[in-house]
């Protein structure tokens, strides 16, 4: 900073005012500030005003996996709303790990981020916590709780799930299979599977364990769960995978094996993304407002940082069932 007052000939303190408060000094000074700071290279020290102002321009979001597209709308609506206000988004992968996400929500409080965006609505005692007491607005959007931490926008994983199996029976399907990834470590995952028991059970279907799979992520992971369905002696007439990428392995198998959709077997899917309305046969599947919730997310934070608003909010954006050729 002394070496951009020096070049423009005004003092630290000018060049301090003229970062923080524009409008305080002159244009014809701004201007020569601007010059000496593009030959400098100087960049603020953002971090030390921070220190003072309490908070920066900065949010945190913390996501499960950056290799899952299925969070590139929600991100990209939050990022493109809040980059409007003047506000940065710093992105975060937990991992599906409670602990990774405990040091990644402490590494954005030490940085006075001004707000947290979690994409999952469990987590450690000891970070719901601190974030309880946090001065700064906390959104999750991964599922609705009963007990959100401050504000929560979602759809209901429980719900959607049952609303599907549901859909399925409507259509003729007795014996509905299951498939989703890992529920041990992914909150999503057991609600989407709870809601699938529920629905078996209000259907008055008595659950077949042999359905249930669990499988690893990625087209292989569909792949392998639809391998171990048609090996059994009762095979399904439906499969419910919980994700698209599983239901497109699936889907890529029964090509393989001549497989005709629906008629030897129906498949439906969990997110749709636009493969899904691309495939021969398109497949059926559950559409989630991923972009609406980044905007939602997004809109409400500013609010709270604005302070127009408060209290615990809980939103539902609800879901859509897109029937298509695979059922």
């Amino acid at each position: 900073m002394s070496d951009v007052a020096r070049l423009a000939r005004v003092s630290a303190m000018t060049v301090s005012r003229a970062l923080r408060a524009p409008d305080t000094v002159s244009e014809e000074t701004r201007e020569r500030i601007r010059d000496a700071i593009e030959k400098t290279g100087y960049i603020p020290n953002r971090l030390a005003g921070n220190l003072s102002s309490r908070h920066s321009d900065v949010i945190g979001l913390i996501v499960p996996s950056l290799r899952n597209s299925l969070f590139a709308e929600t991100i990209q609506a939050i990022a493109d709303n809040l980059g409007k206000a003047g506000f940065h988004v710093l992105i975060a992968e937990s991992g599906h790990s409670l602990e990774v996400e405990e040091k990644l929500v402490l590494a954005f409080l030490s940085q006075q981020v001004s707000g947290i965006i979690l994409h999952n609505t469990a987590h450690t005692p000891r970070i719901r916590g601190i974030l309880t007491k946090a001065d700064i607005p906390v959104i999750e959007t991964g599922d609705l709780t009963r007990d959100p931490i401050d504000i929560v926008v979602s759809y209901s994983n429980f719900e959607a799930a049952k609303a599907m199996t549901h859909h399925l029976h409507r259509r003729g399907y007795r014996r509905i299979a299951f498939v989703s990834l890992a529920t041990e470590t992914n909150d999503r995952m057991r609600q989407r599977r709870s809601g699938y028991l529920a629905a078996l059970e209000e259907l008055d279907l008595k659950p077949d364990r042999q359905l249930i799979l669990e499988t690893p992520e990625g087209l292989s992971g569909g792949r392998d769960a639809l391998v171990r369905l048609l090996d059994l002696k009762k095979r399904p007439d439906a499969v419910f995978c919980s994700g698209d990428v599983l239901a497109v392995g699936a889907a890529l198998e029964c090509q393989r094996r001549n497989l005709r959709l629906p008629e030897d077997i129906a498949i439906a899917s969990f997110d749709d993304l636009d493969i899904l309305d691309h495939l021969v046969p398109r497949i059926t599947a559950l559409r989630l407002p991923r972009r609406e919730i980044g905007m939602f997310s997004a809109n409400i934070l500013l609010q709270r940082i604005l302070k127009l608003g408060g209290g615990v909010i809980a939103k539902d954006l609800g879901f859509d069932i897109i029937q298509r050729e695979s059922t």
